[in-house]
């Protein structure tokens, strides 16, 4: 880069848009702000359109994630029912109705599953991040570790604040994730196929009003099913309404690293599976879902290729530097604070790179043919690699929130800059 560089004008942000397409969280679907419906402030007995119901569609939803039935819900209203003068709307979204009793409801609700919108859909762009990697890449437990760094480090060295959407996702989170994981040393099990888990949605909040939140959504798609086409396809709908994917790959999935591994550890090697997904796999299944159907064949989001498990490499290190060299990167955590750090991106990126192009050629060339935006990180979920699914030291995450504040990057949340 030129000296002058540095003084260069930064380009003019683009126009904001009187109101953004709306993403649900829930069930992914897209559309207009002037296509939600709304859930009633109040019931009444003497009004059978008011009165206490069942919602289909939103139990339809419900039952897909293995929920309990809910049976009295206010009614649902729509707004081509109710009079224009009796629509309320900001900032030229949408936002409530009056309803014909005079009551004001601002319950928006997605037209598609009924579950009930963020207060900021159609204000803001609806930004959602998903999680990919074939089966044993160990997504629960990276989910688990980012979401416990952005809350409880990340957000604020970016002078923001991540929390979740309701009480009920915290709860299950804090229970079913977190505890296990930091508390108990518990290693999370698999994601099971048969059994899909509701999407876990987060705010990462920014303490500069200027800023709009961004909605965070982990959905955790088991890992089987990200090689098996009709079940991405029924369950899918998230990775094409994505702003930003974390594309994780296991270095175990890797044949010639997963034999050197054996060899340098022998029985000290901890879990190992007896089946392993290629990562090139995964690529190609998302490529005949939705990537085909893509301009040019190829996708426009940003795609953040995640090696995990990097404490397992450490066995690799040397001085040959034949495949991890004895001064890398990939060990040492980086603190991103205020800005992306692009010297530091541009050392770990290029090292990973040349690493993946290295050990799995095909599954490279193939994120090069289908994929125009991609970044390569190295991270560790726990800092060490667990034996019988208990972790032997205390959880220590290295550069787990490196590929997700890429991302903030890349969707203009935050600057990136260079040490001079």
């Amino acid at each position: 880069m030129k000296m002058f560089d540095w003084f260069k004008k930064k380009p003019d942000a683009e126009p904001r848009p009187l109101f953004y397409d709306i993403v649900c969280p829930y069930c992914f679907n897209k559309f207009s702000p002037d296509d939600v419906e709304f859930r009633a402030s109040h019931h009444r007995e003497d009004d059978e359109d008011y009165a206490l119901r069942e919602d289909a569609r939103l139990n339809r939803y419900r039952e897909r994630f293995g929920l309990d039935t809910v049976r009295d819900m206010e009614a649902v209203l729509l707004p081509g029912d109710v009079p224009e003068e009796h629509r309320i709307y900001s900032d030229h979204v949408l936002v409530g109705l009056n309803d014909r009793y005079g009551e004001v409801t601002r319950r928006r609700l997605c037209p598609h599953c009924h579950n009930e919108l963020p207060v900021t859909s159609g204000k803001v762009p609806s930004n959602i991040i998903s999680i990919v990697g074939a089966s044993q890449v160990g997504k629960s437990v990276y989910m688990t570790s980012l979401i416990h760094t952005l809350q409880n480090s990340t957000a604020d060295n970016f002078e923001a604040a991540c929390m979740p959407l309701t009480t009920e996702i915290s709860r299950k989170f804090r229970m079913n994730y977190e505890e296990p994981l930091f508390e108990r040393g518990d290693l999370l099990a698999s994601t099971q196929k048969e059994r899909m888990q509701e999407p876990f949605i987060f705010q990462f909040v920014f303490k500069d009003e200027e800023k709009p939140p961004l909605t965070l959504v982990f959905f955790d798609v088991a890992g089987e099913g990200m090689v098996d086409q009709d079940y991405l396809g029924l369950h899918g709908q998230h990775i094409k309404n994505s702003s930003g994917i974390l594309f994780m790959v296991d270095p175990l999935q890797i044949r010639s690293i997963r034999d050197r591994i054996r060899i340098q550890l022998g029985d000290s090697r901890g879990e190992w599976v007896s089946r392993y997904d290629e990562p090139r796999d995964v690529v190609l299944t998302l490529f005949s879902d939705f990537i085909a159907h893509q301009e040019d064949s190829k996708t426009n989001i940003p795609t953040a290729v995640v090696l995990t498990k990097s404490d397992m490499l450490e066995s690799l290190r040397g001085d040959d530097g034949e495949y991890i060299k004895s001064n890398s990167n990939i060990f040492h955590n980086v603190v991103h604070r205020d800005h992306f750090d692009l010297d530091e991106f541009e050392n770990i990126d290029g090292e990973i790179r040349r690493f993946i192009e290295r050990v799995d050629r095909p599954f490279k060339g193939t994120m090069d043919v289908y994929f125009k935006d991609t970044a390569y990180f190295a991270v560790s979920a726990l800092g060490s690699n667990p034996v019988e699914q208990k972790l032997q030291s205390v959880v220590s995450p290295i550069r787990v929130d490196e590929p997700f504040i890429w991302l903030l990057y890349k969707l203009n949340y935050i600057e990136g800059r260079r040490n001079v």
